[in-house]
C-alpha cells in the first residue's frame, strides 16, 4: 500500500474546471486557497475536467507553495486533441467550457506517457504524486488492464510517479483491476457511501487483502446527501433521484438528526469507516463549500449513530 499521507479530506478539482457551471479564475483560486487554509494537502484533478481547465487552474493556485507539503494526482486514458468545432461550440460532457479539444481514449504506452507530459505542462509541475487510469470501464476495460496499467507500472518503476491506481464508478471494474495489476490505490466513486455500499462485497475486502488503498470520492452521491434536508429535486448518479432512493436518504437524515448530526456530516465520516479507505475527496467550486466540508470533517460523530443505523437496516451489519 502506498505510504503517501493524504490526510482525512482531499480536494476534488472538477468544480474549478467549470463542472455544470462556470466559475472565474479568481473564484477558483480562492477555493483552492480555502482548502489550503483548512489543512487540505491532497488535490485531485484530470484532463477530463474542463478539457484541461482544472489542471491549469489547480497548478496556478498551488504555484509558490512548498512542493513537499502537498500531494497532487491526475489521470490518464483520455488524451486532449484539438477539435475542429465552430467557435461557439461548448463541451457536451458536463463542463461549461468551449469545445476546443476532444477527448480521445488511448491506453497505449505512448498515449499514457503523452497524457502525463501534457498534464505536467498544464499543471506547471515537474511530477505528480499519483496517476490514475480514468474510467477504463467506460471505454475498454480489458485494454486498460493489459495496456495502460503495465505502462503505468513502468512509469512508477522509473520514478516518474510515486503511486498508480485506477478511478471508476464501478466497484466491480475496480476489483478486476486490483486482481490483475500491481496497484497502489483505487479511486472509488459513489460505491461506498452512507446511502449504498456495494464495494463492501466485491472491492474493499480485496483491497485489504492486496494492501491497495482506497481514495473514496462521491460520498454525497451526486449531491443527494450534501444537505441536511433531502430535496425532492435531488440528483443521484448524475440524474434525478428515484422515489425509493429519496425515501432512503430521508430516513438516513432523520436518524442522523436524532443524534444531532447533519446528513452531510455523517456522509463524510462514514466514507472513512473502512480500513481500506485512506481519504475522502470532495469537490468544491467556491470557498464556502470547502470551508463547510472542512468543518464537517472536524465535527464529532457518536458511535451510537452507526449502531442505530445498523439496527434500522440503513447500513449493513458488516459496516465497521
Amino acid at each position: 500500500m502506498s505510504a503517501l499521507d493524504f490526510g482525512r479530506l482531499g480536494f476534488g478539482a472538477a468544480g474549478i474546471g467549470n463542472l455544470y457551471r462556470a466559475v472565474d479564475d479568481d473564484a477558483a483560486a480562492a477555493t483552492v486557497e480555502a482548502a489550503w487554509k483548512g489543512g487540505v494537502r491532497y488535490f485531485d484533478t484530470a484532463p477530463h475536467y474542463g478539457l484541461g481547465l482544472s489542471e491549469r487552474r489547480l497548478g496556478a493556485s498551488l504555484r509558490g507553495r512548498p512542493r513537499g507539503e502537498f500531494l497532487v494526482s491526475t489521470k490518464v486514458g483520455r488524451l486532449l486533441d484539438p477539435a475542429a468545432h465552430p467557435d461557439d461550440a461548448r463541451d457536451d460532457e458536463g463542463f461549461d467550457v468551449p469545445a476546443d479539444f476532444r477527448r480521445v481514449w488511448d491506453p497505449s504506452e505512448s498515449g499514457i506517457r503523452r497524457s502525463l507530459e501534457d498534464s505536467l505542462a498544464r499543471l506547471g509541475l515537474d511530477a505528480v504524486d499519483v496517476l490514475y487510469l480514468h474510467d477504463p470501464d467506460v471505454y475498454d476495460l480489458e485494454a486498460g488492464i493489459t495496456q495502460a496499467l503495465p505502462a503505468m507500472e513502468r512509469l512508477r518503476d522509473e520514478g516518474l510517479v510515486r503511486a498508480i491506481g485506477v478511478g471508476a464508478n464501478s466497484s466491480k471494474a475496480l476489483a478486476e483491476c486490483v486482481s490483475r495489476a500491481d496497484l497502489d490505490l483505487v479511486m472509488l466513486a459513489g460505491r461506498y457511501t452512507l446511502l449504498e455500499q456495494p464495494a463492501l462485497h466485491d472491492l474493499l475486502p480485496l483491497c485489504v487483502e492486496r494492501r491497495v488503498g482506497v481514495v473514496n470520492v462521491g460520498v454525497y452521491n451526486s449531491g443527494l446527501l450534501s444537505r441536511p434536508t433531502v430535496s425532492a429535486r435531488a440528483n443521484y448518479n448524475y440524474a434525478p433521484a428515484p422515489a425509493e432512493i429519496l425515501e432512503r436518504a430521508r430516513r438516513l437524515a432523520m436518524a442522523c438528526a436524532e443524534f444531532g448530526v447533519e446528513l452531510p456530516t455523517a456522509a463524510l465520516h462514514f466514507g472513512l469507516r473502512h480500513p481500506a479507505v485512506r481519504t475522502v475527496v470532495v469537490g468544491a467550486s467556491n470557498p464556502a463549500q470547502i470551508e463547510q466540508n472542512v468543518a464537517r470533517m472536524e465535527e464529532p460523530v457518536p458511535d451510537e449513530l452507526w449502531e442505530e443505523l445498523r439496527r434500522r437496516g440503513l447500513i449493513p451489519p458488516s459496516s465497521v
